[in-house]
């Protein structure tokens, strides 16, 4: 269980900080740039503000002790199952020839990264599937 807090504890954080971080220069310039040249509707920037946020919130609340095991292990599936959502649709826009490597993570365009973010995710996913009801 030590293995899952961790994990969850590092992926909600980085979720929660990449969606805070989108409110502030350059972050807002390159998140905007990356909706635009995508072809995503308008709609994908708030929603991906917001998802990465209520992610990074489903990922960290549960390690509060006021929450149930059973309760933690819903919010832990629903919180990775978003984030891996979010990693496939960020393997799409690293995809798109019309988006420029220089408004993404790292300034590269294969998907490395949320390729890595997903994998890390599917991964901790199996195992919070596979535990029983847990405690902190």
């Amino acid at each position: 269980m030590k293995t899952i807090r961790t994990n969850s504890i590092l992926l909600g954080s980085m979720s929660l900080v990449f969606g805070l971080l989108k409110f502030t220069d350059p972050f807002q310039t390159w998140y905007a740039t990356q909706i635009e040249t995508s072809g995503l509707p308008s709609v994908a920037y708030p929603m991906g503000i917001g998802g990465e946020i209520v992610t990074g919130l489903l990922l960290l609340i549960p390690w509060l002790p006021s929450f149930s095991a059973a309760s933690k292990k819903v919010s832990l599936l629903v919180g990775h199952g978003s984030l891996g959502i979010m990693m496939l649709v960020a393997c799409y826009v690293h995809l798109l020839p019309n988006v420029p490597a220089d408004v993404l993570p790292l300034k590269i365009k294969p998907p490395f990264v949320p390729l890595a973010v997903l994998a890390y995710t599917l991964l901790n996913m199996i195992q919070i599937y596979r535990s029983k009801p847990f405690n902190n």
